[in-house]
C-alpha cells in the first residue's frame, strides 16, 4: 500500500544510490553495486570553509613572520596576539588537529566496511576526504544507511 507516510519500496534490484565518483556496478551477491562503492563528496561550502581555516591556521603556526597582520582587519591583531603569547599552544593544537583527522579517516575506513562499502577506490576516497575535511566528510558517511537486499 502506497500512501504519504508509508511508502513501500518497489522491487528494483540494481537501482540504488549512484556514487558521485564511481560508475554503477552490477549486482553481486544480492548487493547493489552502488552500495559496494558508495561515495559522496562533502558540501562545497563546508569544504571551502575548512580548507581556508585550516590553511590559515597552518600558516599562522609555521610561518607567522610572513602574515600581513595589518591587512587582515580585526583578525590581524587577534592572530598576532595568539602568535606572540600562545604560540606553543597553537603549535600543539595544530598537531592534535591533524592527529584527530588521522583518527577520523581510519574510523571512516572501518565504517565503510561495516556499511558494506567494499570497493577499494570508494574506501580510499572516504579516507582521503575525511583526512582533509574531518567531520564534514565523516558525518556524511555516518548518516549513510545502506539498503540491504533480502535474499530469497
Amino acid at each position: 500500500m502506497l500512501n504519504g507516510t508509508h511508502r513501500k519500496q518497489l522491487s528494483r534490484p540494481c537501482l540504488h544510490l549512484r556514487p558521485a565518483a564511481l560508475p554503477q556496478a552490477p549486482c553481486q551477491d544480492g548487493v547493489p553495486g552502488g552500495e559496494r562503492g558508495y561515495f559522496q563528496r562533502g558540501r562545497p561550502l563546508w569544504l571551502a570553509a575548512i580548507t581556508l581555516s585550516f590553511g590559515y591556521y597552518t600558516w599562522v603556526v609555521f610561518w607567522p613572520q610572513s602574515i600581513p597582520y595589518q591587512s587582515l582587519g580585526p583578525l590581524g591583531p587577534f592572530t598576532q596576539y595568539l602568535v606572540d603569547h600562545h604560540h606553543t599552544l597553537l603549535h600543539n593544537g595544530c598537531w592534535i588537529a591533524w592527529l584527530i583527522h588521522i583518527g577520523e579517516s581510519l574510523y571512516a575506513t572501518v565504517l565503510c566496511r561495516s556499511k558494506g562499502i567494499m570497493d577499494g577506490r570508494a574506501q580510499l576516497l572516504w579516507f582521503l576526504q575525511t583526512f582533509l575535511f574531518g567531520i564534514a566528510s565523516l558525518s556524511i558517511l555516518i548518516a549513510y544507511r545502506p539498503e540491504h537486499q533480502k535474499r530469497t
